[in-house]
């Protein structure tokens, strides 16, 4: 029988293995490490280890999420983080009466993502997002709306992952994979005029039911309401624990977690995120 889930302090354990093989020096950008913004909430850094080892080049791109260049020799190579998160042990905070801000007096740093992207095609599903949400009040209440709504009319299916896949070819099939679900509650959200950002991080499974499915990376999305972001997850469409960023930006596009420059094959793939014994430090 699953036990209650007990809110408090926690200690989660993060990481992944990533093996690729390789046929000739390849150049790799890596995002894989906890985000700035969280960096304070660990208690083991997650630094990036490559074996073999290379010269890594770090530095922050356009959306200030931490990336690293390298050049992967031929034959096996992985790449790996290890870190212990401390996690307050809460869900996802909600806010019922956030309100929806005007266009004109939204922060220009929000402006950018209220536009289409390569996955968010908002242009052909502008005309469906009024249609279905235009009578829902705004705010937090409408971006719910549109949660309920993707995360009923498109089935989860690992084996349909399709890398190229649009929200507008989203909603079209009806099934999809978490980032998926995200492009188009993004979509949705930025059709009616409220910014929304893809995350992309740890998820874990700390207080659902056993049992747990193998470990992955995990989409979500941030809207921009009553002058903060506020995380919303249409895949889940749940509040979870040990939501854990890496990073941000208009869709998949700019967020890739490994970006290769030829030839390569994935040949090994682990991601944890789990709850570990022993009181937090600071």
């Amino acid at each position: 029988m699953n036990q209650p889930f007990v809110e408090k302090p926690m200690r989660v354990s993060i990481g992944c293995r990533l093996r690729y093989k390789l046929t000739q020096p390849t150049p790799l950008i890596a995002t894989l490490n906890v985000h700035y913004s969280r960096f304070g909430d660990l208690e083991r850094a997650d630094y990036l280890v490559t074996s073999p080892s290379v010269t890594l080049d770090s530095y922050r791109d356009g959306f200030g999420n931490w990336c690293t260049r390298m050049i992967a020799p031929p034959g096996d190579f992985t790449l790996s983080t290890d870190g212990i998160f401390r996690d307050q042990g809460l869900p996802d905070p909600i806010s019922p009466g956030a309100m929806q801000h005007a266009v004109e007096r939204l922060p220009h740093d929000t402006l950018v993502y209220l536009l289409g992207s390569r996955y968010c095609d908002t242009d052909l599903l502008s005309e469906q997002a009024w249609s279905l949400f235009e009578t829902t009040p705004q705010g937090w209440e409408r971006v719910q709306a549109i949660c309920d709504y993707v995360h009923g009319a498109v089935r989860f299916d690992y084996m349909q992952a399709d890398a190229t896949r649009t929200a507008s070819q989203t909603l079209a099939g009806g099934t999809g994979v978490c980032r998926d679900f995200t492009h188009l509650g993004i979509a949705f959200c930025r059709c009616m005029n409220i910014p929304a950002r893809y995350c992309t991080g740890y998820l874990s499974d700390i207080g659902e039911p056993l049992p747990h499915p193998p470990g992955d990376f995990a989409a979500w999305m941030e809207v921009y309401l009553d002058n903060q972001w506020w995380a919303f997850d249409p895949r889940n469409n749940a509040r979870r624990y040990a939501r854990i960023l890496i990073a941000r930006g208009r869709d998949a596009a700019d967020v890739p977690l490994t970006q290769t420059f030829g030839p390569n094959t994935l040949t090994d793939f682990k991601v944890w995120t789990e709850a570990i014994s022993g009181a937090t430090s600071r």
